[in-house]
C-alpha cells in the first residue's frame, strides 16, 4: 500500500509534537509495510528518510489559474498571524481578518502559466498565504504521484488533502492532533481556523483522532458522522534518555515542559507549587517552556513570594530536554485541554513519575501515572508532595511508568491506522 500524506513539519525541523507524531507514524508504516511519500511546504535535507520519502513542496511548479479553475470554487478568508503557530501543542496567537475575496487567494498571481512557490515553511505571519498555496501545489503532486490513499495533518494540510482528492479520486483520511476548541477554548473560537478544520473532516472518508477526547468534540462540535470518526492513539519513540545525572541542587526539581499558553494551564502549576513549598521549601519547580501567557506567569510567580524556587529555562528541544528529565524527580501536566500530550511519554521514559491532568488524551492509555482535575489544585500539590516524600511510591511510578512508555509502540498505532486505509479502499472500490 502507498500513502501520499501531507505534513507541515518533520524533524529536526520541528516546533512542537505534531512533527514528532508524524515521524513515529511514518516509521511505524514502514514496519507494516505502507510506504509514505510525505510532502511538506519545506524540506531542508537533513531529515531522516529511512522510512519515509519527503516530498518537498518548493521544488513543484503549478498553474494557479488552471488548478483554482478545476480544483477550487470557494470563498476564502485570510488571516494574518501575529505570532508564532504551533498548531499540535496549542495556538496562544491573535488573528486578524485582513480581507476576503470573491474566489481563489492572490488575484495578482492569476496569469496562465506555471510558477513555483518557496515556500518559508514554520508559522510565520505568511502562515495562511502559505497554507492556501501549499494546496495548490498539492493538486499538482497529485497527479504526479501512485498511491492509494491521502493522509493530511491537521487543518494546515486539509485543504492541500481535499485538492489531492479531487484531481486523483483517491479516499482521504485526515488526522486530528488538536482542534480550535483545544487551542481557543469554547468562547474565543476562531470561525476562520474551525470552518477550515470541519472542512477537511466533512471531505475526509476517515478522520483519526488521536484520543477519546478529541473523537468526541470532533462528533459533538463539528457534526461529523460518529461512523468515520476513529480514536487513534499517539505512542513514543523507543528511546534511551541521555541524562548525564548531574544534579545543579541538592533539592528535589519538579518540571513542567511546554508552551506557555492557557490550553497548558501553566497558572494551575504556580498555585500548586506555593500549596507544596508551604509544606516543603526545599522543593525547586522548573517551567520550560515560552508562550503568551509568561508575563502573567512570572508576575504571579512574584506575588506568592516563590521567585527565589522557580526556574525560567525558555524552550527546550533535543538534549536539553534530556538533561531536564535527568534533573526532575517528578514532572508535572496540568492542561486544561490536551487533545493527547506526548511529553509525559518522554518523561517517564526517563523513570521520571507524572502527574497529569485527567482533560488529557495519553491519561486514557496510562496506568501508571497521577491524574487530577486540572483544576484541583490541592490534589495535584499532594500528588507531587506525596511523590517527593515517600520513596517506593516513587520508585513504583518510575520503573513502571518507563515500562508502560515503552510498550506504547508506534508500529501498533501504524497497524491501527493500516486498517482505516483498508476500510477506505474497499469502501470506494466496491463503489465502483
Amino acid at each position: 500500500m502507498k500513502v501520499l500524506m501531507f505534513g507541515w513539519e518533520f524533524p529536526p525541523h520541528i516546533s512542537g509534537g505534531l512533527g514528532t507524531a508524524c515521524y513515529g507514524l511514518t516509521r511505524g508504516l514502514a514496519h507494516n509495510g505502507v510506504e509514505v511519500a510525505l510532502v511538506v511546504p519545506k524540506a531542508y535535507g537533513d531529515e531522516d528518510q529511512s522510512a519515509v520519502r519527503i516530498v518537498n513542496a518548493s521544488e513543484f511548479a503549478f498553474d494557479a489559474r488552471q488548478i483554482r479553475q478545476h480544483v477550487f470554487n470557494e470563498e476564502i478568508s485570510f488571516i494574518e498571524v501575529n505570532s508564532q503557530m504551533i498548531p499540535y501543542i496549542g495556538m496562544d496567537e491573535y488573528y486578524n481578518v485582513i480581507n476576503q475575496l470573491e474566489s481563489g487567494t492572490f488575484s495578482t498571481e492569476e496569469s496562465a502559466g506555471k510558477h513555483k512557490f518557496a515556500f518559508q515553511g514554520g508559522y510565520g505571519a505568511d502562515l495562511m498565504k502559505e497554507v492556501e498555496k501549499y494546496a495548490l501545489v498539492a493538486a499538482e503532486i497529485a497527479q504526479s504521484q501512485e498511491y492509494d490513499v491521502i493522509h493530511a495533518h491537521d487543518w494546515l494540510t486539509y485543504r492541500a488533502g481535499i485538492a489531492a482528492k479531487r484531481v486523483s479520486g483517491r479516499p482521504l483520511v485526515v488526522h486530528i492532533h488538536a482542534t480550535e476548541y483545544d487551542r481557543s477554548g469554547e468562547h474565543n473560537r476562531n470561525d476562520i481556523v474551525y470552518n477550515l478544520e470541519r472542512e477537511g473532516m466533512m471531505a475526509a472518508d476517515a478522520v483519526c483522532a488521536v484520543s477519546n477526547l478529541t473523537r468526541n468534540i470532533v462528533i459533538e462540535k463539528y457534526g461529523i458522522p460518529a461512523e468515520k470518526v476513529y480514536t487513534l492513539h499517539n505512542a513514543v519513540e523507543p528511546a534511551l534518555r541521555q541524562t548525564d545525572g548531574k544534579r545543579p541542587l541538592k533539592e528535589k526539581i519538579v518540571t513542567f515542559l511546554g508552551r506557555v499558553t492557557f490550553q497548558k494551564g501553566p497558572e494551575y502549576y504556580v498555585e500548586a507549587a506555593k500549596r507544596v513549598l508551604d509544606r516543603d521549601p526545599d522543593v525547586r519547580f522548573v517551567l520550560a517552556g515560552d508562550g503568551d501567557m509568561m508575563p502573567r506567569v512570572i508576575k504571579r510567580v512574584a506575588e506568592l513570594g516563590i521567585s527565589d524556587k522557580f526556574h525560567f529555562t525558555g524552550f527546550l528541544r533535543g538534549k536539553d530536554i534530556d538533561r531536564m528529565f535527568g534533573m526532575s524527580d517528578v514532572y508535572v501536566m496540568p492542561s486544561i485541554s490536551e487533545p493527547f500530550g506526548i511529553s509525559p511519554l518522554e518523561a517517564m521514559q526517563s523513570g521520571v513519575p507524572v502527574v497529569i491532568s485527567k482533560q488529557s488524551g495519553v491519561s486514557e492509555v496510562l496506568q501508571y501515572a497521577i491524574k487530577v482535575d486540572f483544576w484541583d489544585i490541592d490534589a495535584m500539590a499532594d500528588a507531587i508532595y506525596g511523590i517527593l516524600h515517600y520513596p517506593s511510591l516513587a520508585r513504583i511510578f518510575s520503573e513502571k511508568g518507563c515500562e508502560e512508555a515503552n510498550n506504547l509502540k508506534w508500529e501498533d498505532v501504524a497497524a491501527r491506522l493500516k486498517t482505516i486505509y483498508e476500510k477506505c479502499v474497499f469502501t470506494q472500490s466496491s463503489l465502483f
